[in-house]
């Protein structure tokens, strides 16, 4: 299986609001997301990966 580049994908707001309700202390994955999105994007990383 391959997946392409998704640049600037968001999480949904439906879903953002219902993690948050749900975790309000917060995730780990969520703490990663909050501070480094943005630092990278799927371009940064394509070369490290065979195209098929």
């Amino acid at each position: 299986m391959s997946l392409g580049p998704r640049s600037g994908e968001q999480v949904p707001s439906l879903t953002a609001q219902i993690a948050r309700a749900s975790n309000p202390g917060g995730t780990t994955a969520m703490w990663v997301r909050d501070r480094l999105d943005g630092l990278g994007c799927d371009e940064d990383f394509a070369g490290w990966y065979p195209r098929d």
